[in-house]
């Protein structure tokens, strides 16, 4: 009994034009983070470590592979062209173009991915990596997450980064500028 293939759905038809461009420089450079947080979680384990320790290695690893990689780099908001007094920092930003957020616990909460899409959006960033290094199998811990496009002109709130270390530095990509 011979049986005859299915039809396809929609979605599947389309997968093909859908299917993501891994030789696009952000997604080889999303491809260099995810190696270097996998080489980090082999070399150091996990879960059972401090979030910083996680981060400070993967820093390091991205440094050594010719990144150039910012620390909790702090974040003033704007709302509506008035700067708040809070901020945020984030926990490593590469090549000014890519946001890693850094977890080390053992249950994954949906709230870890919004963080880091709000994040996204105030630093007017495209992609953002969410690692959790307490995961048993770190594959599972890893979440690329995509801010999608918005009218810059319909945003009310945004961010600007703080320049701390005492070198100027030109202003990144994302269109914020270093006070």
């Amino acid at each position: 009994m011979t049986r005859r293939p299915r039809e396809l759905r929609q979605d599947e038809r389309n997968c093909s034009t859908n299917r993501l461009d891994l030789s696009t420089p952000l997604n080889l450079l999303t491809g260099s983070i995810i190696k270097a947080a996998l080489e980090v979680h082999r070399a150091l384990g996990g879960p059972g470590l401090l979030e910083s320790v996680y981060e400070d290695a993967l820093a390091s690893e991205l440094t050594l592979a010719g990144h150039r990689v910012r620390r909790q780099q702090e974040v003033r908001i704007n709302y509506k062209g008035r700067p708040l007094t809070g901020h945020f920092k984030l926990d490593l930003l590469v090549e000014d173009r890519v946001l890693v957020e850094c977890k080390a616990t053992t249950v994954h909460q949906e709230i870890f991915r919004s963080q880091t899409l709000t994040y996204l959006r105030l630093c007017n960033l495209e992609v953002g990596l969410l690692i959790n290094f307490g995961a048993a199998l770190l594959r599972h811990g890893i979440h690329r997450i995509v801010n999608t496009p918005q009218d810059a002109s319909a945003r009310s709130v945004s961010g600007t980064y703080i320049n701390t270390s005492n070198s100027p530095e030109s202003p990144s990509p994302c269109d914020a500028q270093f006070l």
